[in-house]
């Protein structure tokens, strides 16, 4: 079972892809999180317009942004975060699993590498699920805009990653 599924097993808004890297699973998943989180001009420029930090690698775009480490294996990576509108620091993971504040959504995605033929499958998947109605619409407003980029986003960190590059130090 997907350390996701630990996480945030049940969600409103969710986004999966995925492609086949000719490597062990515990090395894909080390390429992964060293690949560049703007491996290209477009993915740097979205990063700014949204008031991200696009700099480093995957792994450290994720601690610079927010996100908390819920879940490390060799082949799985699960990230958190709790938004209401604004980033909510939270001290640890439990503290993640038990937010359940009004008007907040829960944030999970990950990278998980399975074996497949040729190498393996590398996965990413994000999942959001609101505390209530309103922040599911509120969420859902804001993800038809962000959402296409998001997903624009992933497919290209996953062709860098496909291709070997690793972020600079």
């Amino acid at each position: 079972m997907p350390g996701i599924d630990n996480w945030l097993p049940s969600f409103h808004i969710g986004e999966r892809h995925e492609t086949t890297v000719a490597l062990p699973p515990e090395l894909v998943l080390q390429q992964a999180l060293a690949a560049p989180a703007a491996p290209d001009r477009l993915v740097r420029l979205l990063f700014l317009l949204r008031g991200l930090k696009p700099d480093g690698s995957i792994e450290q775009f994720m601690a610079a942004n927010g996100f908390m480490v819920l879940e490390r294996t060799a082949t799985t990576y699960v990230v958190g975060l709790v938004a209401p509108g604004r980033r909510v620091p939270v001290p640890d993971p439990a503290a993640w699993r038990a937010t359940a504040e009004p008007r907040m959504v829960k944030i999970a995605a990950d990278f998980r590498v399975e074996p497949a033929p040729g190498g393996s499958r590398l996965i990413t998947e994000t999942r959001v699920a609101a505390t209530d109605r309103p922040a599911l619409i509120g969420f859902r407003l804001y993800w038809l805009i962000v959402g296409p980029f998001s997903k624009l986003i992933r497919r290209r960190w996953l062709r860098a990653v496909a291709a070997g590059k690793i972020a600079a130090a």
